[in-house]
């Protein structure tokens, strides 16, 4: 078990949909404990496999001293819809406005591959489709309108954290050439 790197905005994996569990074996069990750990060091109220570069449908959470993970997991919202500030481990002190349904119900399996049920309100309905979007390749800056959304990738662009994970785009020496 170990704390891993939270991978930031402008890492492809953060993109890119999981794949689904199929085995449910040490090596699952060890990536909740890390996810875990990481998401308590950070700290967060949740924290998806990809955050940390794994590509697998895995997300823990902590939402009112409450541990949780869900495995491969399928949501039903309600209609009723909640507004507030949501963040991301990935986005390091960005918190903007985001809608999200109420209530969710979530269903997927624990790490030992039973199936299980979670049922939340409020900020755990909000953590549960924050971390599902993770998992299939959606931030949560993605949610936003037009306009919040611009302004939040200004503030991206001026953050100090951005471009330490961002790809280094080289000059070519021959650009004249071309």
């Amino acid at each position: 078990m170990a704390i891993q790197t939270v991978r930031l905005f402008g890492d492809p994996v953060l993109s890119t949909a999981a794949s689904a569990v199929v085995d449910f074996d040490k090596e699952l069990r060890t990536l909740v404990q890390d996810l875990t750990e990481t998401m308590l060091n950070a700290p967060g109220a949740g924290l998806a496999a990809p955050q940390i570069g794994v590509g697998l449908r895995v997300f823990v959470w902590d939402v009112d001293e409450e541990l949780g993970h869900l495995i491969n997991p399928v949501l039903d919202l309600s209609d009723d819809k909640q507004e507030g500030d949501e963040g991301c481990l990935s986005f390091p002190g960005l918190l903007y406005n985001t809608s999200r349904a109420l209530r969710v119900v979530a269903k997927g399996f624990n790490m030992f591959g039973d199936p299980v049920q979670i049922e939340g309100s409020e900020l755990l309905a909000r953590a549960i489709q924050h971390e599902t979007d993770h998992l299939d390749g959606i931030l949560f800056i993605d949610r936003l309108d037009t306009a919040l959304r611009k302004e939040a990738m200004k503030a991206i662009r001026e953050a100090e954290w951005f471009n330490e994970n961002g790809p280094i785009i080289r000059v070519s020496p021959h650009a004249g050439l071309y």
